[in-house]
């Protein structure tokens, strides 16, 4: 039996390669949309998309990865690897399966949460056409979170501000106050954009591409950075009360939500969730973030913090890059075979629940 760890890449290079192989050797049906720019080692970056099923399928599994680019080694081990292990072959009867492989590809590749505009894609789904929300609490820190230098001295004082707030406010206002998404600073952290990124352009397009014929739809998104080392957290960005937030509860077991403060997420503005809906407005949606648990939170944040400053600051690729590198990859990655191991079991659990549902629905 194939161990799942080895499911995992160690590269975004690798891991196209790997998906693109895994999907012709099941035969299934393979898109490609190119990104307009490259790779760190100039290679081509794409967002690649296979399809599982009878195309008139009106039950539909979808599954997305690197919405934060770094993220899409967890995403891209489970799609590749369910490809490779062949755990689609015996679907259940008139449900299909779409792989959205690597929306965001920049970020994955250059080993960044955000696109390359430095939008973090998970905030940029907010209507641009309405005044857009605004975070007080990033407002005040904004300095202090992203300082015009990186040493040893800078990252000591401004982390002991961060905790004078979190003493003064919490620990819940502070995680609020950087994460929750902030539309003023474009050099800043959990930036949201004044308009769509090619990844929410393309993500919307493929969407309406490809489900126009199904009625019910079941979305997994999968993200790391929060939780328990190795934990899989299974969180409906729908709130409470709402019909798609039922659902979940109905359909999968120890759900969390941001909005009543049962998840390790900070309650977020302007979140994918919302342009899936509108893109899917024909069709009953369920939808789910599977995220999983890698590195204390406080150690998270100051590796976003570090490659901020290495991609606004400084040279991306020169000397300082390896160790902030390093650290990003092991807050967001932890590519440990235990690790990647519980990501697979998780998933697997996960994506089988939501066959079930909507053969059942």
């Amino acid at each position: 039996m194939t161990d799942p760890a080895s499911y995992f890449a160690r590269s975004y290079a690798e891991a196209r390669s790997r998906f693109r192989d895994a999907a012709k050797s099941a035969g299934v049906a393979l898109d490609s949309v190119a990104h307009p720019r490259q790779g760190p080692e100039g290679e081509a970056l794409a967002t690649d998309v296979a399809w599982i099923g009878p195309r008139d399928a009106e039950r539909l599994l979808i599954s997305i990865s690197a919405t934060h680019g770094i993220e899409g080694y967890c995403g891209s081990g489970v799609q590749g690897g369910s490809l490779e292990a062949g755990r689609y072959r015996d679907l259940p009867p008139g449900v299909a399966v779409l792989i959205v492989h690597a929306i965001n590809p920049h970020g994955f590749a250059w080993s960044r949460r955000v696109t390359e505009d430095n939008v973090d894609l998970n905030r940029n789904f907010a209507d641009f056409d309405a005044p857009l929300p605004d975070n007080p609490g990033y407002e005040a820190l904004h300095d202090v979170i992203c300082p015009s230098a990186w040493d040893p001295e800078t990252i000591e004082r401004t982390f002991a501000e961060l905790m004078g707030y979190a003493e003064a406010h919490s620990m819940a206002a502070l995680q609020q106050a950087i994460s929750g998404g902030q539309y003023v600073h474009a050099d800043g952290l959990f930036y949201g954009g004044r308009g769509p990124t090619w990844s929410h352009g393309t993500l919307d397009t493929l969407l309406r591409s490809h489900c126009g014929q199904a009625r019910k739809i079941v979305v997994i998104d999968y993200h790391t950075g929060l939780g328990p080392f190795g934990y899989g957290e299974r969180i409906c960005p729908e709130a409470p009360g709402t019909a798609g937030h039922a659902r979940a509860l109905d359909w999968f077991d120890d759900i969390t939500s941001p909005s009543d403060g049962s998840s390790s997420s900070a309650p977020l503005v302007g979140t994918n969730n919302y342009g899936i809906q509108r893109a899917l407005a024909h069709a009953e949606v369920t939808q789910i973030v599977l995220e999983y648990g890698t590195q204390p939170l406080l150690e998270v944040i100051n590796s976003l913090r570090g490659d901020n400053w290495l991609h606004v600051h400084h040279d991306p690729i020169g000397p300082a890059a390896q160790p902030i590198k390093a650290e990003i990859r092991r807050c967001f990655y932890p590519d440990t075979p235990d690790w990647c191991r519980s990501v697979w079991d998780r998933a697997v659990e996960t994506e089988n629940m939501a066959l079930s549902a909507l053969a059942e629905s």
